[in-house]
């Protein structure tokens, strides 16, 4: 028998300290808990230890959803041109969804090591797992290990992905309470009920957060290593499976020797577990972070050839148009979602052609800027749309985010007056009503606004405001329509739009696009609307012209020819409600009167194309020249340029644009400032096309060139030299505004020339018209 021990002789066993002792009975509480709470198949928070009584516990578990539907995950949209050339790439969350299938191997593998091991064997909780991290974190006396699975951790993704930018949302996603713990708890059981481990796992790391907005493995393989997934080495795969427990504190750009440290680590458990080989974990060990960064890329700025306008344009037009949603929560949902391929009308050689034109006739630099939008007749499509100054918000670099193409609701300002553009409206209302091109007026100098009917009421002229033409002296009648579209007479056009009344004019803008300015205000049934005072877009202007070049039929613009949505359907998208809105005789008397414009005698004799080919269009320039326009075409493509002062309050007299002094001219013009930028962008944009031709009319007899077309050489008139020749009274004297409606009464019957009835005339501010637009001619507000 073997001799007793003596009590000396046996190792004495240490007294375990209160916080061990603790630990052993939570470790023991824990074990427990988990054994009843998996018999009933699910899984609570050690209620004991929390301090709530298990009645409690149970009815808040019992009230929560049974179901748990996930959500489909934000992905980045795409814009595509016509030609299927991308655009920019726009996202809430960067992510590209990826399957299974398309995923590495290495990276599934890696996360699953480092981050769950025993996935695969446990349930939605891993009882191990907390039985682990309860006894560790008991004898450390702090919260150093977590026990949650992959699945758990997937809930929890779902949560904040739903929470979005809200941050109160995110806030109540991420709170660490009793209730949150259980409710995630029961959508992780109710989820491994439904999906298997391996779709768990697709969509775990389709959602997790990997810094440096990335979201999802492809997002994140692309923007450290800029290649795709399914290419990463076992390095690369580790570093990123290391980056989710903590993407800052092992950020490889900020933290790259913690970021090697955690990456080794993951190696290290990727041989533990035998996915991959000791001598791989030694050389993947031994390489560098083989990192390959690409900037993120999010958002219109990084649209190039000037598209950043268009870009932004588009999506207004997603976020505002019913197609896209019947509610603005809708759209912005969609939108944010993300996920859209979004192909549009705009086709990158006309945009090359308008942005090459727009930036290399005025500078960044210049006081002044350009816009152009170009549309295809017939159809509404937007085929460029550029201006001079870069999409931007940096102030000193010239940079903005107005967009002067468009109206204020799409992202541009207020507008700008079109002056003598806007005359083609009158004269397309004119010849509607039964007028023909003969139509001829005396056309004296000067005239005073005449009380005009009103669509609601009438206009009364208690201020006896007057017009005149550009060049007093010289332009007077009497003139046929198209001789005085031609040499654009401003007398001329007030007495037309007097015997076709100011409520048929503002009927044919409508018809031709124009329900409002474009701030959004509705249009001033005022006589001055002849002669272009009211603030309109370059693209407002493109629809007008564009329907006389489709003959008559006018289509709302268009950006967007096809959508594809994030589950690969395709979407409605708008449509360009074409229609026959005049008919195509009065379009085709328009065509042909526009196209004397552009000819011998007309303020846009000088802008023919180096083709040859027929083009048609009309001048124009504001008072003070703050602003200047050609709205040209031709069958096939309208171009309208406009070029100003962004904010509109810069008189382009003594000025000098894109290297060119306009002083000595007498400042700019329509013909000589937007002109030249219209034929540089046509010429480039029509090489190679096919010529179309007009469906031309018969002109009366005689009225195919003005009866007084001015000495192109002779000096302006005396007067004001900022306010294009007029006498002091012109600057001075305020616009007419429109009085109280009351009942209409018929037009005044035109004056006859045999005397000047109307001494001291003066014009409103912001309008000159009529003139040459060329250097030395005609000096008020119009061509």
């Amino acid at each position: 028998m073997a001799p007793k021990r003596s009590s000396a002789s046996r190792p004495r066993r240490r007294r375990s300290s209160p916080t061990e002792l603790a630990g052993h009975g939570l470790t023991f509480l824990g074990v427990s808990l988990l054994s009843g709470l998996l018999v009933a198949g699910l899984a609570l928070p050690a209620v004991g230890a929390i301090g709530l009584g298990a009645k409690d516990g149970v009815q808040g578990f019992d009230s929560l959803p049974a179901d748990f539907k996930t959500p489909t995950l934000s992905q980045a949209s795409y814009i595509y041109d016509a030609k299927g050339n991308q655009i920019a790439k726009i996202y809430a969350r960067d992510r590209t969804i990826l399957t299974q299938d398309q995923m590495s191997p290495l990276t599934r593998e890696a996360q699953v090591d480092i981050e769950d091991a025993r996935f695969y064997q446990h349930g939605a909780i891993d009882p191990k797992g907390v039985l682990r991290a309860l006894a560790k974190n008991a004898s450390s006396g702090a919260d150093s290990e977590g026990a949650s699975t992959l699945t758990q951790q997937y809930v929890k993704n779902v949560f904040v992905e739903e929470a979005g930018d809200d941050q109160a949302a995110f806030l109540d996603a991420t709170r660490k309470t009793v209730g949150r713990k259980v409710q995630e708890l029961k959508y992780a059981i109710k989820l491994e009920e439904e999906l298997s481990k391996d779709q768990i796992l697709t969509n775990y790391l389709n959602i997790t957060f990997f810094g440096h907005q990335a979201y999802g493995v492809e997002a994140a393989s692309q923007r450290y290593f800029g290649k795709s997934n399914k290419d990463l080495t076992i390095a690369q795969a580790a570093l990123l499976a290391g980056l989710v427990q903590n993407p800052t504190a092992y950020d490889p750009l900020e933290h790259p020797k913690a970021a090697q440290a955690r990456r080794d680590t993951v190696i290290d458990k990727m041989a533990e577990y035998h996915h991959i080989t000791p001598e791989q974990a030694k050389d993947a060990k031994a390489s560098g972070l083989g990192l390959n960064y690409q900037d993120p890329q999010n958002g219109c700025i990084t649209a190039q050839a000037g598209m950043g306008f268009f870009c932004d344009y588009v999506r207004r037009v997603v976020l505002s148009d019913p197609a896209f949603g019947a509610s603005s929560d809708a759209r912005n949902k969609l939108w944010t979602q993300g996920g859209l391929k979004i192909t549009t009308t705009i086709d990158p050689d006309k945009q090359a052609a308008a942005y090459k034109a727009v930036t290399s006739k005025v500078k960044v630099t210049d006081p002044v800027s350009a816009a152009m939008t170009m549309v295809q007749p017939g159809t509404g499509k937007i085929l460029a749309m550029a201006q001079t100054r870069p999409y931007g918000l940096d102030a000193n670099k010239n940079q903005t985010v107005v967009n002067l193409n468009v109206d204020s609701a799409m992202g541009g300002g207020n507008g700008f007056q079109p002056g003598s553009t806007f005359k083609a409206i009158v004269a397309a209302a004119a010849l509607d009503s039964g007028k023909d091109l003969s139509q001829t007026y005396d056309s004296p100098p000067k005239i005073t606004y005449p009380d005009l009917p009103t669509c609601t009421g009438k206009y009364v002229n208690t201020t006896g405001a007057q017009a005149g033409n550009d060049n007093p002296a010289t332009e007077h009648g009497p003139y046929t329509m198209t001789q005085a579209m031609a040499a654009s007479i401003n007398t001329y056009f007030i007495m037309l739009e007097q015997d076709t009344g100011l409520c048929a004019v503002k009927q044919m803008a409508n018809k031709l696009g124009i329900k409002t300015k474009a701030s959004g205000a509705p249009l001033d049934e005022v006589p001055a609307m002849a002669l272009g005072v009211e603030e309109m877009s370059p693209l407002d202007m493109s629809g007008v012209y564009a329907t006389f070049a489709a003959r008559g039929v006018h289509c709302d613009p268009i950006a967007i020819t096809s959508v594809v949505g994030i589950d690969g359907k395709n979407l409605p998208v708008p449509s360009a409600n074409c229609n026959q809105v005049i008919q195509q005789n009065t379009a085709d008397e328009m065509n042909t009167m526009l196209k004397g414009v552009t000819e011998k005698g007309g303020t846009g004799a000088e802008l023919g194309l180096a083709d040859g080919r027929m083009i048609a269009g009309k001048t124009g320039t504001t008072d003070h020249r703050n602003a200047a326009w050609f709205d040209g075409y031709t069958p096939d493509l309208v171009g309208v340029v406009w070029l100003g002062g962004p904010s509109g309050n810069v008189p382009m007299i003594n000025v000098t644009i894109g290297g060119h002094d306009f002083g000595p001219e007498g400042g700019v013009y329509g013909a000589t400032g937007p002109g030249p930028i219209w034929t540089m962008a046509m010429n480039q944009a029509l090489a190679g096309t096919p010529a179309s031709s007009f469906n031309l009319v018969q002109l009366p007899s005689g009225a195919n060139s003005p009866t007084s077309s001015p000495d192109p050489n002779s000096p302006p008139p005396s007067g004001d030299p900022n306010n294009g020749g007029a006498t002091d009274a012109a600057a001075t004297t305020t616009a007419p505004q429109p009085t109280q409606p009351s009942q209409p009464t018929q037009p005044t019957q035109p004056s006859q020339p045999t005397q000047d009835p109307f001494p001291g005339f003066s014009f409103p501010p912001g309008l000159i018209g009529g003139g040459n637009g060329g250097p030395g001619g005609p000096t008020k507000h119009h061509h």
